[in-house]
C-alpha cells in the first residue's frame, strides 16, 4: 500500500490534519514564520516534515525538519552529492531525486538514502512503470514516485507518492 507524501504549495497549516498522510515536504521558498507553525503542528501530530529547493540542507537545519529532499537528477556526480549532504546532516531523513535511469539510480541506492525519488509524468507512463518495478525488485531502499501531472499513480509500485497539496484528495 502506498503511502503518501504532500508538497505544501500555498501557506495552509489545514492539511497537517488530515489522516492518511505521515509527512510533508516544505520548498525552502516559503516564509520562515509559516514553516515554523507547520513544523509545530505537524511535529504536535507525530508527522514528518522534509525540505527541499536549493537551500533544503539550510533551511532543513534552520526549522528543525526532520529531513530534506536532494535532487541530483542534474548532477553528473550524484553519488559525492549525496555524501556531501549526509556527511553535513547525518540525523536527517533524506529522500533523492534521481534521473529517470537505472543506472543513476543504481549510484544513488549504493549511498543509502532513506529512499529514492522518480519523477512520473502521464507521457512514458509505462516506461516509468516498468523502471519502478526493476527497482522495487532489486533494492531494499525505498522509492517514491513524484507525480508530475495527473496519472495513475495507484498502478505504481512504490513505496510513496509525493503530491502537491492541490491535487491531493484526502
Amino acid at each position: 500500500m502506498q503511502n503518501f507524501i504532500i508538497r505544501i504549495t500555498q501557506e495552509n497549516t489545514t492539511s497537517v490534519d488530515a489522516a492518511g498522510i505521515g509527512c510533508f515536504i516544505l520548498p525552502d521558498t516559503l516564509d520562515a514564520a509559516f514553516v515554523d507553525e507547520f513544523i509545530l503542528k505537524a511535529h504536535a501530530q507525530n508527522k514528518l516534515v522534509l525540505t527541499e529547493g536549493e537551500n533544503a540542507l539550510d533551511f532543513y537545519a534552520a526549522h528543525g525538519a526532520d529531513g530534506l529532499i536532494l535532487d541530483v537528477s542534474k548532477s553528473e556526480q550524484p553519488q559525492k552529492s549525496v555524501k556531501q549532504v549526509q556527511k553535513k546532516a547525518p540525523r536527517a531523513i533524506l529522500g533523492v531525486v534521481s534521473r529517470n535511469r537505472r543506472h543513476e539510480a543504481m549510484l544513488i541506492s549504493e549511498c543509502e538514502p532513506d529512499f529514492v525519488i522518480f519523477k512520473v509524468w502521464q507521457s512514458g507512463f509505462e516506461a516509468n512503470k516498468e523502471l519502478l518495478a526493476w527497482y522495487s525488485e532489486l533494492f531494499l531502499i525505498q522509492c517514491a514516485a513524484q507525480v508530475e501531472e495527473a496519472c495513475d499513480y495507484a498502478a505504481l509500485p512504490v513505496d510513496f507518492v509525493i503530491l502537491n497539496d492541490s491535487d491531493f484528495k484526502a
